[in-house]
């Protein structure tokens, strides 16, 4: 059987408490298991996953990651959310964490780029349910435009599930 999803991602942060509350308090993520200033294993809101996100401390001295500038190393990782409403949501709490690094409307996807504590990149973005995916969307699909999420909200509406087979209010 092939590999079917993401089950949970690893990061090395500088300080997990402060991680955690980032990913608590922005993200909405709920703390499942923690070792006490070492590591904490994070379940995101919606998720079954035992955890989805672990944190390891590295201490307060490491330096910035140099992934994509001086090394190799993971870009970032993307979450997604069910509705626009819900990227909406999650737009303004990035904003007033002084987080949000970016926002672009890839025709298929809807996103918000971001950074944690420690300047590491991250997506969380909402998928067009493929009922609404014709030509003209396939043809525009890796294009990087400028995220309207109002436009968005206006034209397939706040509580649309996305990146299902049928686009269906919630």
């Amino acid at each position: 059987m092939p590999v079917q999803r993401l089950n949970h991602a690893v990061l090395y942060v500088r300080d997990v408490e402060r991680s955690t509350a980032f990913y608590r308090d922005v993200l909405g993520f709920r703390v499942k298991v923690e070792i006490p200033g070492r590591a904490v294993f994070l379940q995101a809101e919606g998720s079954t996953n035992d955890h989805d996100l672990g944190l390891f401390a590295v201490g307060t001295g490491a330096g910035p990651s140099q992934a994509g500038r001086a090394t190799v190393g993971l870009y970032h990782l993307a979450w997604e959310v069910d509705t626009l409403a819900e990227l909406a949501r999650v737009r303004d709490a990035l904003v007033a964490a002084g987080a949000l690094v970016g926002a672009s409307d890839h025709a298929t996807t809807k996103a918000l780029y971001a950074q944690d504590p420690d300047g590491l990149e991250f997506e969380v973005s909402w998928l067009l349910p493929a009922d609404l995916i014709g030509d003209d969307v396939r043809a525009q699909a890796m294009a990087i435009r400028p995220l309207d999420l109002d436009a968005e909200i206006a034209r397939y509406g706040a509580q649309t599930r996305g990146g299902l087979g049928v686009s269906v209010p919630v």
